[in-house]
């Protein structure tokens, strides 16, 4: 359905919100849904030993409180301080999808959130897979309406249109109404925050966790009677005025039939999202060079808007090292597991042949190239120069994304782990609760 300007978007994301049922939404989306939890679920495992994921952790379980949702790595905790906690963690190792419309990351903020609120409210695990549905559509949905000027001014998406789509899904969950699930967004519209000037630092991740902490504080306040400005989120001096939003109403365009969170993208290396592309093209020209080539120069091509995301010219540590082309680049023609995360290591940035490839990388801004895709090209020394392209958005099949993360998983997880994890993922739909998901993220892999 087309909505006018002058209808609320607050009120009708809040009306989808508390009103879609899992019965009404296409199989494709439910399919998106389960192989996103089960990314998130192994992102999260295999994180828990990050040192953002115990610092927050070890601060959500000395506040102690009512044990209503499993912290990922040991204890139980409130939901918010759960989401909070499994929100950093399942964000520290930054292997978790994107969303491009959104240019966020919807899953580890939406599914913190609504796994602990699932577990608070004993939903089943049809009611989860709505929830996480709800919560990442929502996010989508504000971040097309909070648009690229409000993330090219330097605001993370994942922690502020992802709290929005936190505190939808909860307020799902709660069964909210649909004024109750509204107050909740304006709620969260003074409370959603998060700095792209994080990247490279503990404090990404932690953006995740407050986000999901956020929208799980807003929905629980709604319930309980709260009144705040309901239409926070687009109103004057609101949350999208006074952080840069352009007010696209073309984001509630077919809200409730098409669900845009479908083409999330999921990360199959081990570092920032927008660097993949340009992973893929230069592995694609290494694997025709031979063994005997020596290259001379790298050049890529990128959309401009990448060029203060990813990249850093000199990371020094594991974690700036996952934004930098130049290291990334250097990373695969020396043959280094970009899929590994214990590929990123402090010690790595120090390397001088990693150093010594970086210095032949050029990265140049190219506004005619998409946000998801990168040209490549290899100049060697014999003077054969060969380019590439590749784009994320091109077609994959459901099956084949799901053998891809079942790889990715068993690489971070082990085969048992993930494939159990995996057969809990595929019950949530006729599942009384979501005890079997829970059991599986209260065994870590540490």
């Amino acid at each position: 359905m087309l909505m006018s300007s002058e209808q609320s978007l607050s009120r009708e994301l809040a009306h989808f919100a508390a009103t879609v049922a899992l019965a009404e939404i296409p199989s494709s989306a439910i399919d998106i849904a389960r192989l996103s939890a089960f990314d998130w679920a192994t992102c999260a495992l295999a994180g828990v030993d990050e040192p953002v994921s115990r610092a927050v952790r070890g601060q959500v379980l000395r506040e102690q409180g009512v044990g209503e949702s499993v912290v990922i790595g040991g204890g139980r905790a409130p939901a918010r301080g759960a989401a909070l906690a499994n929100g950093a963690t399942s964000h520290a190792l930054d292997f978790d999808d994107t969303h491009f419309l959104h240019i966020g990351h919807p899953s580890v903020v939406v599914m913190s959130a609504t796994l602990a609120m699932a577990q608070r409210c004993g939903s089943t695990g049809a009611d989860f897979l709505a929830a996480v549905i709800v919560g990442m559509e929502t996010s989508v949905r504000v971040g097309k309406w909070l648009g690229r000027g409000h993330y090219d001014v330097g605001f993370h998406q994942t922690a502020t249109a992802g709290a929005f789509g936190a505190a939808a899904g909860a307020g799902h969950l709660l069964k909210l109404t649909t004024e109750q699930i509204q107050q909740s967004l304006g709620i969260v519209s003074t409370r959603a925050s998060g700095l792209k000037v994080q990247f490279g630092t503990m404090g990404k991740p932690y953006n995740a966790g407050i986000a999901a902490a956020n929208g799980i504080e807003a929905a629980e306040l709604a319930g309980a009677g709260f009144i705040a400005r309901a239409d926070g989120l687009e109103c004057a001096l609101g949350f999208g005025q006074t952080h840069h939003g352009s007010a696209d109403m073309g984001a509630l365009d077919d809200l409730g039939s098409d669900y845009w969170f479908e083409d999330v993208s999921y990360k199959f290396h081990a570092c920032c999202h927008g660097t993949h592309a340009a992973i893929e093209a230069l592995s694609s020209l290494l694997d025709g060079l031979g063994a005997d080539s020596q290259i001379e120069s790298v050049t890529i091509r990128t959309n401009p808007s990448w060029l203060t995301v990813c990249d850093i010219a000199k990371p020094q540590t594991g974690l700036e090292a996952k934004f930098s082309y130049r290291h990334l680049s250097a990373m695969v023609m020396a043959g280094l597991n970009t899929g590994d995360p214990g590929s990123f290591t402090d010690e790595v940035c120090g390397d001088d042949v990693l150093i010594s490839g970086a210095e032949k990388v050029q990265v140049v801004g190219d506004p005619s190239i998409g946000d998801t895709a990168t040209n490549v090209v290899v100049q060697s020394v014999d003077e054969v120069r060969r380019s590439a392209e590749f784009d994320l958005q091109a077609p994959m099949t459901t099956i084949e994304t799901g053998d891809r993360l079942g790889a990715k998983s068993t690489t971070l997880l082990g085969s048992d782990r993930s494939r159990q994890l995996w057969n809990a993922v595929q019950k949530l739909e006729t599942a009384e609760t979501v005890s079997d998901l829970v059991v599986e993220l209260e065994h870590t892999t540490a």
